[in-house]
């Protein structure tokens, strides 16, 4: 069984005086399609990655770009962003005035909702947890899409962002 099926403490998706915001975020066609090729290219194992924003998506930042990075557990159940990767980006983004905008993963066989592990890890309170599932049954019943969601993860509670698509 992965972790992604055990309980965990969920924000009411329908009060936004509690919501920590952003309530939706826009999500490009190519970082979209970048995200889901890289998931498709490491199955059976989670990938991982990057969007580079200008600001945090609570402070109304954009998206600008998406970077895949290596999984180190090599894992389809966990993922742990290799530490070189992070150690390179944290140097960039500092450099360059940009922000981590998300922190992105794949669900190989399960729904694109954080995992009590993915709750535990969320280390970064200002990031979006962006999630795609290659499961099927979660796909889009008209196009196909895979699901694609975000999350805003604060102090254990889970709070889902609307992901608008162009």
């Amino acid at each position: 069984m992965h972790e992604n099926e055990g309980p965990s403490r969920r924000a009411d998706p329908d009060d936004a005086a509690t919501h920590p915001g952003p309530l939706t975020v826009f999500i490009s066609t190519a970082i979209r399609s970048a995200i889901v090729a890289q998931a498709r290219a490491e199955d059976p194992n989670e990938s991982c990655g990057l969007i580079i924003g200008d600001r945090p998506a609570a402070e109304g930042g954009v998206a600008i770009r998406y970077e895949p990075l290596r999984n180190l557990a090599a894992s389809p159940y966990l993922y742990e962003i290799h530490p070189d990767d992070l150690l390179r980006l944290t140097i960039e983004t500092d450099e360059d005035d940009t922000v981590f905008w998300a922190i992105v993963h794949s669900h190989t066989h399960t729904p694109a909702r954080p995992s009590p592990t993915d709750i535990r890890q969320a280390f970064y309170p200002d990031a979006l947890y962006l999630l795609v599932s290659l499961d099927p049954a979660e796909a889009d019943p008209v196009t196909g899409a895979e699901s694609l969601r975000a999350w805003r993860i604060l102090d254990g509670v889970v709070h889902e962002v609307v992901v608008v698509r162009d």
